[in-house]
């Protein structure tokens, strides 16, 4: 992978990671934000989930907000273990987002990228191999 194209990943993945920010300080009252107002339910309403619960879902925002930001440096440090946490984190980012439809839909958007980016360098890499061993 060229380095401008790790760069501009890197910076995606740790601007989404800012983003998750945003989930957790409306969640746990630490502040508010425009357009995206406290509530105590998800999945558009159907679940409540309480002053306790969406606390917890906010700390579950910052968690992926710590997850992305650590990809960003195992990113730029070509780490072996980077790719596995990105997809870990994606996937518990997407199931985030997803739970909070009406909010974080751009979000869920970005994920599915992420994830499909990665199938699609991981593809490329294992047709290189194979082309390499015949």
């Amino acid at each position: 992978m060229s380095k401008i194209i790790r760069i501009i990943g890197a910076i995606i993945l740790f601007f989404h990671g800012l983003i998750h920010l945003m989930g957790t300080t409306v969640y746990m009252k630490l502040g508010s934000l425009d357009g995206f107002p406290y509530k105590t339910s998800i999945l558009n309403g159907r679940m409540d989930l309480g002053e306790s619960g969406i606390y917890i879902f906010g700390v579950l925002w910052a968690l992926a907000a710590i997850g992305f930001v650590v990809t960003t440096v195992g990113l730029f440090t070509q780490s072996k273990w980077n790719q596995s946490l990105l997809v870990g984190v994606s996937i518990f980012s997407l199931i985030l987002t997803g739970l909070d439809w009406e909010i974080a839909s751009t979000g869920f958007i970005v994920n599915v990228a992420i994830l499909a980016i990665i199938w699609i360098v991981s593809s490329q890499k294992r047709q290189r191999k194979l082309n390499l061993s015949a």
